[in-house]
Formats: structure tokens, C-alpha cells, sequence
């Protein structure tokens, strides 16, 4: 009595998890294992045009099958097709990598189909960005940028209350990563800690700043340290102009000629006109 043993392509049956700019492994096997390094094995993305992430024929990568973007970056276990592992490895991910990818073999018409998710964090920056007279607050920012999906920022008093801040700002660069930031006014009677919050809902990451007292002093110190240079370099700026204007109110024009016998010093020439400061006599 014999039995006919079926091998099945086995992937993973929840979404891979990957953060933009690491490597990263598409499981994807044949089980019971079986010698595949002969086979023809296909990684392929059914939304891109051309579809092959990787294509693996007559015993080598066929490279000029690949999409474009994948070039470079994606490979299989060469060493382990002979166990029927034919995973994907994928380097430097990138936003645009999220997706679904088909993993097949056309001689066991089996497949298998893995799920991408891909996410990128970043640490947000709080700034002083103004000084608000008018209600002895301060103006404050937030920044973050290298986010993917697209995030949200909010602004925490120190009782974890939700402050009344401006419009988010969120730009899009062409590495497909986020950028947000907004800005609060922040008055005296609000607690010390201020905190800035950058989360995705999807994927629960988020990431974080508190402002307190002590990490403000310094953002403080050197907001009232430029504004007091500024003042300085105006003020002297106004002085020189003032001592300008006076000293050319002093000075004596006199017609140029050589038949003048007399001692004086030029600041400057100008056309039949000699600019004097001091003007001496000479016996």
C-alpha cells in the first residue's frame, strides 16, 4: 500500500510587522521539504507592474525580471532551497514595500500569500518658538519627521489633558516619511510638564517628549540671551549712525587748490571737494 505525500507551501498566517530602513524576512517553505533549487520560484506583488519582487529560474536569480525597485534588495536562502525554503529576504525596507506579496511554485501549482506592514518612528523635538506678551505665556513647537503611516500630535498638560493647540502641519517627502509638527501657547497657569505626543492609531507606536521646568530654563535662557544680543547690536548699530550724522554736520568743504597753505586731514575725496575734519594754520 502506498501513500502519496502532498507538499504544501506554508506562510504566515498574521501580517510581517517592519520598520523602514531594516532587513527583514518573508517566511515562506515547502512542507514536507523538498529539494526546490531546480524549480521555478516566484516573489511577486499583483499591484506593481512588473510584478516580480524575485524570480528564481534554471538555477539563478533572473534580475532583469525584477520590478525596479526591488533591484538590489531582494534575494532568496540559496543554501536552504534544497530544503524547500524559499523565504524572502528583503533589505532596506521602505514605505513603499507595504503590501501583499505571492509566494509560489509553478512545478507544485502551490502558493502562499504574506501580508507587509510597514511603520517608521521618530523621536519628536519640543522648541521655543515665541514669547506671548499679551497673556505671559510661550509659544511652543513640535517636531517630528521620519513617520510612516501618516501620524497624529497632541499636546498633554501634566494631568494628561488634551491643550488646545494649533493645526497640525504634515508634510509628505519623497521617501514616502512624515513630517508633523504644530505649535501651543502655553500660559502660566498650566502646569509645569508639558508633553508632545506623535502616535499611530494603527500600529499603536508613539513616541514622546515632556517639557518640565528644569528642561525648559535652558530653551528659555536662550530665547532672553538673543533677544538681549539683538538689542545690544541695534543699539549699537543706532549709535554709530548717530555718530555718523554728527561728525559730517562738523566738518569744513573747501574748494581743493594746491595754493592753500594749510595742514589738513582727509577722511575722504570727492569730486572739487575736499572733506575736512581738523584744519590747522600753518605759520
Amino acid at each position: 500500500m502506498f501513500f502519496v505525500t502532498l507538499s504544501r507551501l506554508i506562510g504566515p498566517t498574521q501580517p510581517i510587522t517592519a520598520t523602514a530602513g531594516e532587513d527583514i524576512t518573508l517566511p515562506c517553505h515547502l512542507v514536507p521539504g523538498e529539494n526546490v533549487a531546480a524549480m521555478t520560484s516566484e516573489w511577486t506583488r499583483p499591484d506593481l507592474d512588473p510584478r516580480f519582487v524575485f524570480l528564481w529560474r534554471a538555477g539563478q536569480d533572473l534580475i532583469n525580471m525584477k520590478n525596479p525597485s526591488y533591484k538590489g534588495r531582494s534575494s532568496l536562502f540559496t543554501d536552504e532551497l534544497k530544503h524547500g525554503n524559499i523565504s524572502l529576504k528583503l533589505s532596506k525596507v521602505k514605505p513603499a514595500d507595504e503590501g501583499r506579496y505571492r509566494c509560489y511554485i509553478p512545478d507544485k501549482n502551490e502558493e502562499a500569500f504574506i501580508d507587509l506592514v510597514v511603520g517608521a518612528v521618530s523621536s519628536p523635538v519640543i522648541s521655543l518658538s515665541n514669547l506671548d506678551k499679551a497673556i505671559s505665556g510661550v509659544v511652543l513647537q513640535c517636531e517630528s519627521a521620519g513617520w510612516y503611516p501618516e501620524p497624529e500630535l497632541l499636546w498633554l498638560d501634566g494631568e494628561g489633558n488634551l491643550l488646545s493647540a494649533g493645526p497640525t502641519e504634515t508634510l509628505r517627502g519623497p521617501d514616502d516619511l512624515y513630517t508633523v509638527s504644530s505649535r501651543v501657547t502655553v500660559e502660566k497657569r498650566h502646569s509645569n510638564n508639558i508633553t508632545c505626543r506623535v502616535q499611530q492609531r494603527n500600529t499603536n507606536q508613539n513616541e514622546y517628549f515632556q517639557l518640565n521646568s528644569s528642561s525648559a530654563a535652558p530653551i528659555i535662557i536662550g530665547v532672553v540671551v538673543s533677544l538681549a544680543l539683538s538689542i545690544v547690536l541695534i543699539l549699537i548699530g543706532v549709535f554709530f549712525i548717530w555718530r555718523r550724522n554728527k561728525t559730517s554736520k562738523t566738518q569744513i568743504n573747501l574748494p581743493c587748490c594746491q595754493n592753500y597753505y594749510l595742514k589738513f586731514f582727509l577722511q575722504g575725496l570727492k569730486q572739487h571737494t575736499c572733506k575736512v575734519i581738523n584744519l590747522f594754520v600753518l605759520h
